[in-house]
Formats: C-alpha cells, sequence, structure tokens
C-alpha cells in the first residue's frame, strides 16, 4: 500500500507546483496590466497564452463592463488558493496515512 501512498504524494507535489507556477503567472500578468506592456513581446505573450484560459471563465461570470475593472485575477487566485488548501493537502495527507 506504501506504493501507492507514494504516487499520490507525488501527485500532490506536482499538483502543488503547477497551482504555484499559476498563481504566480496570474499576479505577474496583473501587476503587468497596469503598465501597459508591448503586446508583440513573446514573454507578454507567453503571459496572455497561458493565463487566459483561467481568468476567461470569470470574466464570463463577471463582465469588465459592469465594475470598469477585471476582477478575474482575483476570482481565479482565490479558486487557487483554495485548491492547494484543501484538494493538495488532501492528497497529502491521504498519502501519508498509506505510508
Amino acid at each position: 500500500m506504501f506504493v501507492f501512498g507514494n504516487l499520490l504524494y507525488a501527485i500532490a507535489t506536482i499538483i502543488s507546483y503547477i497551482l504555484t507556477i499559476a498563481n504566480w503567472l496570474i499576479i505577474i500578468r496583473a501587476l503587468l496590466s497596469w503598465v501597459n506592456p508591448d503586446p508583440y513581446n513573446p514573454i507578454v505573450q507567453f503571459l496572455y497564452r497561458t493565463t487566459e484560459p483561467m481568468l476567461a471563465p470569470f470574466r464570463r461570470i463577471i463582465p469588465i463592463y459592469n465594475t470598469g475593472l477585471d476582477l478575474s485575477p482575483i476570482f481565479a487566485l482565490l479558486v487557487i488558493w483554495f485548491l492547494q488548501l484543501f484538494a493538495v493537502k488532501t492528497l497529502f495527507n491521504i498519502a501519508s496515512r498509506m505510508g
């Protein structure tokens, strides 16, 4: 049973790393939106391509024109933090009980 526990531990670690990277990408994109970045810059294009799929569902729920402010990064970060606190910690706890 310890093999399955180690597998869950590895999966939880990888999910945690992915969520941390997504967290930082969204924060960097939100900060860049304050300074009007060059849209042809490859780094800016990479940030937009990687974060837009995470932000688009929240933009459909809370349109920008209602508030004049894009709140989608805040809601995306809240979901990421929830997943880190609930799902990842749950996987770590299950893995520790199996090992």
